[in-house]
């Protein structure tokens, strides 16, 4: 079956900060969630990526996601590359979503910003019927026995939490922030107090504080508890303008 809703993201826990609630909102409303790592978290300050695969599969568990998969895209050097592009189509042509969500096109880490680029490349040439994905990456031709059908996702969003941007809309996540903070916490070589990754990374004690603190202050932009954020790059397209939630004054 197809993925209705699939994220990427370069590390293992990038979903889980960024839009974890959403996610899981989706399914529990029914939808087909998948994850796609880009990278496998060889390069982690803290733990190793036997450690942040094992956590992933649990926070899987705990999103109820249908579908996770980490690439072999070196952490720390995401790259868009034709090679990495055709690794990324390969996913979307065998999952096939019908929305992707992808991180913020800016940020500080320069794996995030790229994965962002990488990942609407990726979906542009998924859609081209004469691409063909198979075993030679470089291959150009009519499509062969081993290349999945030609696939866009219908709906491209940008999860911005990473990004200090006005969001073009929030999710509510108010019903799905305990579970969501609980596949977070899943991370537990990340996130328990430790000497390695001091300067860097928050106090446990703290985590909890910052998490709630944004997810309060993108809840408060659309007028609930705690809400996540997203970019559309397209205008929105209302039916009913007596039904547009969140007022005005």
């Amino acid at each position: 079956m197809p993925l209705d809703i699939l994220a990427l993201a370069a590390h293992r826990d990038d979903v889980e900060q960024t839009c974890g609630g959403a996610l899981l909102k989706m399914a529990e409303r029914g939808y087909r969630t998948g994850i796609l790592d880009l990278t496998q978290g060889e390069m982690g300050t803290r733990g190793t990526a036997e450690d942040r695969a094992r956590e992933a599969a649990e926070a899987a568990r705990i999103l109820k996601v249908s579908w996770r998969h980490a690439l072999d895209i070196p952490d720390g050097r995401v790259e868009n590359t034709w090679e990495n592009r055709l690794k990324v189509v390969r996913v979307l042509r065998e999952q096939r979503p019908r929305v992707l969500i992808l991180p913020y096109w800016l940020g500080r880490h320069p794996d995030h910003y790229t994965a962002s680029i990488l990942g609407y490349e990726a979906a542009f040439l998924s859609g081209l019927a004469k691409l063909a994905v198979s075993h030679q990456p470089s291959a150009i031709s009519n499509p062969v026995a081993d290349s999945a059908a030609p696939h866009r996702p219908f709906k491209i969003i940008y999860s911005s939490l990473y990004h200090d941007v006005r969001p073009t809309f929030v999710v509510d996540i108010t019903g799905q922030f305990e579970t969501r903070f609980e596949s977070l916490m899943a991370y537990k070589s990340q996130f328990i107090d430790q000497q390695a990754g001091s300067g860097i990374f928050p106090a446990q004690k703290e985590i909890r504080a910052r998490v709630e603190s944004m997810a309060r202050y993108y809840g408060m932009l659309g007028g609930v508890t705690y809400a996540e954020p997203f970019v559309q790059k397209e205008v929105g397209l209302v039916d009913d303008v007596m039904a547009i939630p969140v007022k005005s004054i």
